[in-house]
């Protein structure tokens, strides 16, 4: 006996009553998942500034590393006898009385210029420096008991340099009326780690009495950093290079600057007051004038890799963006978007962040920047032409992609107003999406 088939339901089955809660929950874990490929992105990005880091390292240990002038520093030795309760000398050893100029004006003309390896830029620096100044002993004396005596005839001056392969001719001193040549090596431990010195032609008791002039002539080279260290009672440091994106470091702030797209002049004054070590003190003693140095450093103004690892912590935001407009887009039309090209379009959103990486390190990065949102959207918008077979939605999308990029490149050219900036955009963003979602109803 034929049975005939059951009417069909009048309610419809459960994926086609929640189809669009399911997809949408589909696109929040497609969202999730794409999430792997960034982190991979950032590993990217610190591996190639690694490799920058190595090209510059490379470039500046043959050519010279960061620089620190501290000095001049006369180191004169005497000799300390110990003695037992009953007076009795059980021992003698060699120590020194360090004493600082009284005033310390320095003059320097650096020359920058950059140099590449491979498609990394270095920036490297050389010049002339004049160290001027006088020192008094008479002062320094304090530091000493009346019974120990000072060798005189065995002083010798300090000029700290970090590293000694970036001097480029002889190092000159002219004391008082007498000029001659500085030694390699510094002679005292424990002061500086690297450095030159010369002996000085002292002789007691007239020395303590007297002002001893100096002029030290360097013509120094190196990168990165030029510092210098305030030990003077006074310490006057004029500087002018034609490197025009200086960066002032270390403890103490020009007091005056000029900077243009010709170069920088900068000076600053410093005083004994300001730092917190003597004018004399002896080895017993421990002391690091090294801990108030101040200088500017020479580097290249933009890091594009610091840039685009803050450009790649918005990804999320992006695609996630970029799935819902496509979302709402696909709840007006027919034709529906299979999970699959939603993982496509999210694709395309992380190539680019490895685009801007790739083109910012042969243009500048506004220009990288540039190519790589464009190839981006237009890809993006042509995309969802095909889907959708209407310009009008395609160019939807397009635009709702042109305006997150152009709020990413905001936020990226700023540095104190970026969470600002970020945090009011991201609420017009929300504000937006609720704006548009609030038809959005389950069936």
């Amino acid at each position: 006996m034929y049975t005939p088939p059951p009417p069909p339901s009048a309610d419809p089955g459960f994926f086609d009553r929640y189809a669009f809660t399911i997809k949408g929950f589909i696109i929040f874990l497609l969202s999730l998942v794409l999430l792997i490929p960034t982190l991979f992105i950032i590993s990217l990005i610190s591996e190639r500034e690694g490799r920058k880091s190595e090209a510059i390292h490379e470039v500046s240990d043959k050519w010279g590393n960061t620089q620190t002038v501290l000095g001049p520093i006369v180191a004169i030795p005497y000799e300390k006898v110990s003695r037992d309760d009953k007076g009795k000398e059980y021992s003698r050893e060699i120590k020194y009385l360090f004493v600082l100029p009284e005033n310390l004006n320095v003059n320097g003309n650096i020359s920058s210029e950059k140099r590449y390896r491979g498609i990394f830029e270095v920036v490297l620096y050389g010049g002339q420096l004049s160290l001027k100044g006088n020192f008094k002993f008479a002062d320094a004396l304090n530091q000493l008991n009346g019974e120990t005596t000072l060798q005189w005839e065995k002083a010798i001056l300090i000029l700290g340099i970090p590293d000694l392969r970036g001097l480029e001719d002889q190092v000159t001193l002219q004391w008082n009326d007498r000029q001659t040549f500085f030694e390699p090596g510094v002679g005292v431990s424990g002061l500086v780690a690297s450095g030159i010195h010369v002996n000085l032609p002292l002789q007691a008791p007239s020395v303590a009495a007297n002002e001893h002039n100096f002029q030290i002539e360097v013509s120094l080279k190196g990168s990165g950093q030029l510092n210098f260290a305030p030990i003077g009672k006074v310490t006057e440091v004029v500087l002018k290079s034609n490197w025009p994106d200086p960066s002032f470091s270390g403890s103490f702030l020009p007091d005056e600057k000029q900077i243009s797209t010709s170069g920088f002049e900068a000076k600053w004054k410093v005083l004994n007051l300001n730092r917190n070590y003597p004018q004399a003190w002896t080895s017993e003693v421990e002391v690091n004038p090294a801990e108030s140095t101040f200088g500017v450093d020479f580097f290249t103004p933009v890091d594009n890799y610091q840039r685009s690892e803050r450009s790649v912590k918005y990804a999320i935001l992006f695609i996630c963006l970029t799935f819902l407009t496509v979302f709402f887009v696909e709840m007006r039309q027919t034709k529906r978007v299979h999970p699959f090209q939603y993982a496509l379009i999210g694709l395309a959103l992380v190539i680019f962040y490895i685009l801007l990486v790739s083109i910012s390190e042969h243009l500048p990065f506004n220009t990288a920047y540039l190519i790589a949102a464009v190839m981006t959207v237009g890809l993006n918008t042509l995309f969802a032409r095909s889907l959708f077979a209407s310009t009008k939605m395609a160019l939807f999308v397009g635009g709702a992609l042109t305006l997150l990029y152009v709020f990413l490149f905001v936020v990226l050219q700023q540095q104190d107003y970026a969470l600002l900036i970020g945090a009011i955009g991201l609420f017009i963003i929300l504000a937006l999406v609720m704006y548009f979602s609030r038809q959005f109803k389950q069936n």
